[in-house]
């Protein structure tokens, strides 16, 4: 069965309807169409799609499905600009980003994330709160409920596949904050708490809930339940106000879906190694194991312009006890804004956690390409493994250098630089 791309995927699954956008995600997982609508009806699975995203080629995002990951992307007020951004969502999206988020907070912020939609095969996601406080002055930033539908509208008709909205954090967490190390990392937990804080009221995005759902469910707009109490340290992880916040995003979890919203829910980003199978766990029993969106999470604090790799072993680990898709970090972490060859290596960190954790849970075809490129390291069949490496340029980059040194180097050699001739392994082991 089929259905006009203009209409609501939750709804259509509930109502037994197999649609062309579930079709195009159950031939790339290697699942039934059945399959994934009774696990989209179910809240299991999202695909983020809004009907007026033309070029978007859908993905599934469930943690029963390959794990995805997210690249993030984005103007600052002190750099970068669209043709910047255009270059880093062409390298996420050439490396394997299945999703970009656009947080852009400087320039001409509906220009950028236009042209951004425009170019972008994969689904696209925003934080509308970063726009309405690029929008005021600072410290008065406009957090009236016909403000925040007014933007939360413009960004759906530009065509924004999924929104991360910071409606979980309510005024009793906010002491529980208060107590930590970090406090609120967030950019948009941290402006809604002091919002509160400073008019002693709710929150704004929890106020107008309802009004949101609307907008989403006429657009398809996926809502990604953001975590403004998430730990940004050890020292705050797995603490009172994160799971407060966890507790409540559960409950709105299950208005989005009672509204016909497709819903994910945003996890830590900063959890010890030992802590995490309990943060997936949780979340799976407080949200109806909806898809979890994790950021990391980085293992250790003490290893700034190499957290692409502290919160990719944190990441493997998330994905593989549960998590649904993986928001990668890159080596500027911390530091400043990334570049184009900062978004690589972070991608390329990220997709190798997620393959990981795919074939840990036996995910249908994970472990053939690993299967196919052993065969050709048997084969000497350099590029064949090029071919196949997650990133091919690297790998041919490598090789090369690994060559330079030698008088009358031979690229295809049934030997690398590190053994030679005489110590090869896979070369002698070849007279067994």
């Amino acid at each position: 069965m089929s259905n006009s791309a203009s209409q609501n995927q939750l709804a259509l699954a509930k109502a037994g309807v197999v649609s062309e956008a579930m079709q195009a995600v159950a031939k790339a997982e290697s699942r039934p169409a059945e399959y994934i609508r009774e696990e989209l009806a179910a809240g299991r699975i999202v695909i983020p799609c809004n009907i007026r995203h033309s070029s978007l080629e859908p993905i599934g995002i469930g943690r029963r499905l390959k794990t995805k990951i997210n690249a993030n992307i984005g103007t600052s007020s002190l750099s970068s600009c669209i043709e910047q951004e255009l270059h880093k969502l062409a390298y996420a999206v050439k490396f394997g980003a299945d999703t970009v988020m656009d947080l852009s907070t400087g320039g001409n912020l509906t220009a950028t994330r236009l042209e951004i939609i425009r170019h972008s095969s994969v689904p696209i996601g925003t934080v509308p709160v970063y726009e309405l406080a690029c929008r005021n002055d600072e410290t008065e930033i406009d957090f009236s409920k016909e403000s925040i539908l007014k933007l939360i509208q413009a960004q759906a008709e530009q065509g924004v596949d999924y929104m991360t909205i910071h409606a979980g954090i309510r005024p009793e967490q906010i002491p529980l904050a208060a107590k930590r190390k970090l406090r609120i990392v967030s950019r948009g937990g941290a402006l809604i708490a002091r919002h509160m804080s400073k008019n002693n009221c709710d929150n704004p995005f929890y106020d107008c809930f309802d009004e949101i759902l609307e907008i989403c469910a006429k657009y398809d707009v996926t809502l990604s339940l953001g975590d403004g109490m998430r730990p940004g340290c050890l020292a705050d992880a797995s603490d009172e106000a994160q799971f407060a916040e966890l507790a409540e995003l559960g409950r709105l979890g299950r208005r989005c879906r009672e509204a016909n919203v497709q819903v994910m829910i945003e996890g830590p980003g900063h959890i010890p190694m030992h802590e995490i199978e309990m943060n997936m766990r949780r979340q799976q029993e407080l949200c109806d194991d909806a898809p979890f969106y994790i950021l990391g999470p980085v293992v250790i604090d003490c290893a700034p312009g190499y957290d692409h790799i502290t919160s990719a072993i944190g990441a493997a680990m998330g994905a593989w006890h549960g998590a649904a898709m993986l928001c990668y970090v890159t080596p500027m972490e911390h530091i400043g804004l990334p570049e184009a060859e900062d978004v690589r290596d972070g991608v390329i960190a990220y997709k190798i956690a997620a393959h990981a954790a795919d074939i840990a849970k036996n995910i249908p075809g994970a472990q053939s390409r690993d299967d196919r490129i052993s065969e050709a390291r048997a084969d000497f069949d350099w590029e064949q493994q090029f071919d196949l490496a997650l990133d091919p340029e690297k790998a041919r980059e490598m090789r090369k250098r690994a060559l330079r040194h030698q008088e009358n180097p031979a690229p295809q050699a049934q030997f690398c630089t590190m053994c030679g001739p005489k110590l090869c392994s896979m070369r002698v082991s070849k007279e067994l």
